[in-house]
């Protein structure tokens, strides 16, 4: 595995390239499970907690998800969930190529950190070839590169009794009277430091476009894409989920999708 640098021109014209021109979100299949009737959304419920358990009985901490070579890349890859937020200090942000970006370690954590862009560029970084795999039924083939996320946990000096990471991020999934619903997502200790969870910031030998999560997204390989927040700007560790959302996890699994989502 090898690493990747970027200087600023280019991560600003790859992040812009091809988020002006989509405006839908990449999972539509997603709708259906916001009804609390909805066959979908019970089918899930129930496989959640089997396919955890399952998965980590036969898979153990270590297997790796398939790994694939460049010639294996067929297509761009397809960007799932939001396209482009819409927070003014996100757009900010991007029109100066995400200098100012800072990725924030809290929660149950020794030493509260917060890491540059370039500081995060500057860590040992990890590539890798693998397939993303949509709830929808669409896969890609596709070049991530990034830092371990392990490796950034290890600088904040996790808490024995933190369980779980949970990704807070820039784009806004609703609004209500009660105000935005901001995209959330969560793992456990065990696929945080697994050696192919990493925070990309580069696809394909280029800079991440923002399409697909720039300046920073996760790839938790062992799972569905829907578990691979983007945008993210905050990770929090946690010994419980009870105060995130609805309590199950993620912003999918509070609307009746699977928190464990492997594959």
């Amino acid at each position: 595995m090898h690493g990747a640098r970027f200087d600023r021109r280019r991560f600003l014209q790859s992040s812009l390239l091809g988020a002006s021109s989509i405006a839908l979100t990449g999972c539509d299949v997603f709708d259906g499970a916001t009804d609390p009737q909805s066959t979908l959304r019970t089918v899930f419920e129930a496989a959640s907690g089997l396919t955890y358990r399952s998965q980590r009985l036969l898979g153990g901490a270590h297997t790796l998800a398939p790994e694939y070579t460049k010639a294996d890349i067929r297509q761009t890859q397809h960007p799932n969930g939001s396209v482009l937020p819409d927070a003014e200090d996100y757009l900010e942000m991007a029109r100066d190529n995400f200098a100012s970006f800072k990725l924030a370690i809290e929660g149950l954590v020794a030493r509260p950190t917060t890491f540059s862009r370039e500081a995060l560029l500057a860590m040992p970084a990890r590539t890798q070839i693998t397939r993303h795999d949509c709830v929808e039924g669409w896969s890609c083939i596709a070049e991530w590169t990034g830092v371990p996320l392990g490796m950034v946990l290890d600088q904040a000096r996790p808490k024995t009794n933190a369980r779980y990471v949970v990704f807070h991020c820039y784009d806004v999934i609703e609004r209500s009277l009660s105000g935005a619903i901001t995209y959330y997502e969560s793992i456990d200790m065990i696929d945080a430091y697994h050696p192919q969870t990493i925070l990309a910031y580069g696809l394909n030998g280029a800079a991440l476009p923002i399409a697909n999560g720039a300046p920073l997204r996760v790839r938790v390989e062992r799972q569905l894409g829907y578990k691979m927040a983007k945008f993210v700007h905050t990770i929090e560790l946690a010994e419980s989920l009870t105060h995130l959302g609805l309590g199950k996890g993620s912003y999918w699994a509070d609307r009746g999708y699977e928190w464990y989502a492997g594959i």
